[in-house]
């Protein structure tokens, strides 16, 4: 099978990639940072509910400080959450502070650095305006007020929003759920010391975490021995999945059982291999609505190819726009060599010149098997097959490292 490009495989990938939208669940406001909006969300009430003063000071008639110096008698005080009973007349004012509400008879506060106070009594030195430093009510939206649309990825800017507008439980999508199934007899968990012949299993939870980020629930499987019987039980215990990611076992030696796994399952696979680096050896296929995405071992080539075909998947699962793999322009701060056949994804560093330039730097060695260098790096530079060297200065393909 010839190599396929990356944006070949990304495009296989992502056809017909829509999310499940037939059913939604409803969460808390603390549960809703990254989840989708699954129905408009209008606001409960009014905000602000009342005239409320902005700033600390005194609330007067305007036309009793339209000619300064004036002398008021101030009257009462108005805090937050404890206003002023009464109404302002004539030649009066109340001491208040912001956020209090503006007292009936009052349409303009006068800032307490324009005012000298003097026992009962408040001069005022500098004019005022009907409606200065007063928010009105409803100045920030009314009830009824559609605020917040299906399918906005919900931030927090958007949690403190519905927040105010009374919502303590917001309505949205279900995540895409992806089974994360790593294999090997060299594996154990993090916490157990290997054997003299084994490795700790770190991918799985790199692939998980990126899961979350992206704004899918992720489920770590039980590490699969190499046996066929083992890896066939856990690819069925993940059948209600949205996405089975296996890691691991995704090449063609004697000892890599996933593809023939999915075989027993009746699981065929569109590709096995692609014109990357890292991650020549990555697979997918589909079992019904199910998509299958087996990445390599290594832990760099796994947490790579994740960065690059899963993360955009599960944003189209989530039905937003994908803008995953957009790169920024930056210069290289040494030459590059010529690349090669195969699409590079170089882990570098991103600083900012003294210019203000966008200067990205390859980490001191691209072994797919390195995790102390990626973690240093803060972006990919992205060599397209057969680029040809470049001089330092140069400007590349970026993709940032966000994982």
């Amino acid at each position: 099978m010839a190599l396929l490009s990356v944006a070949e495989a990304q495009a296989m990938i992502l056809a017909n990639a829509a999310p499940a939208l037939s059913g939604t669940e409803t969460v808390g406001l603390l549960e809703g940072a990254g989840r989708v909006l699954a129905a408009p969300l209008a606001a409960t009430l009014t905000q602000p509910p009342f005239d409320a003063s902005a700033m600390d000071g005194y609330a007067v008639r305007a036309a009793d400080a339209s000619r300064v110096p004036a002398k008021l008698q101030v009257i009462g005080e108005a805090a937050a959450g404890h206003g002023f009973a009464g109404s302002v007349g004539g030649g009066q004012a109340v001491r208040i502070f912001t956020g209090a509400p503006v007292p009936h008879g009052a349409d303009a506060i006068v800032i307490q650095e324009d005012t000298d106070r003097d026992g009962d009594e408040v001069i005022v030195k500098e004019t005022a305006t009907a409606n200065a430093h007063i928010r009105s009510r409803g100045f920030d939206f009314s009830e009824g007020q559609p605020l917040l649309s299906p399918g906005t990825r919900l931030t927090t800017r958007h949690i403190t929003l519905a927040a105010a507008m009374g919502h303590a439980r917001l309505p949205v999508y279900p995540r895409p759920t992806v089974a994360i199934l790593a294999t090997g007899d060299e594996l154990v968990e993090p916490g157990t010391r290997p054997g003299p012949d084994q490795i700790v299993c770190s991918n799985t939870y790199g692939i998980a975490t990126m899961v979350h980020a992206a704004g899918g629930a992720a489920r770590i499987l039980p590490i699969a021995r190499d046996t066929r019987a083992e890896i066939e039980r856990s690819i069925a215990s993940a059948a209600d999945a949205d996405v089975l990611v296996t890691i691991g076992g995704a090449s063609v030696g004697d000892h890599d059982l996933v593809a023939p796994s999915l075989d027993a399952h009746g699981i065929s696979l569109d590709f096995w291999k692609i014109a990357m680096r890292p991650g020549k050896p990555l697979m997918f296929g589909r079992n019904g609505r199910q998509r299958i995405l087996g990445l390599p071992g290594n832990p760099v080539s796994s947490l790579i190819c994740g960065r690059v075909f899963l993360v955009p998947l599960i944003v189209r699962l989530l039905g937003l726009p994908d803008s995953t793999n957009e790169t920024l322009r930056a210069r290289v701060a040494v030459p590059l060599e010529a690349n090669g056949v195969r699409q590079h994804y170089m882990r570098a560093l991103l600083e900012t010149s003294p210019d203000g330039h966008a200067v990205v730097r390859p980490v001191r060695s691209q072994d797919s098997s390195l995790l102390s260098p990626l973690a240093a790096a803060g972006a990919l530079i992205v060599r397209a097959a057969g680029a040809p060297a470049i001089a330092a200065g140069t400007e590349i393909d970026v993709l940032r490292v966000d994982f």
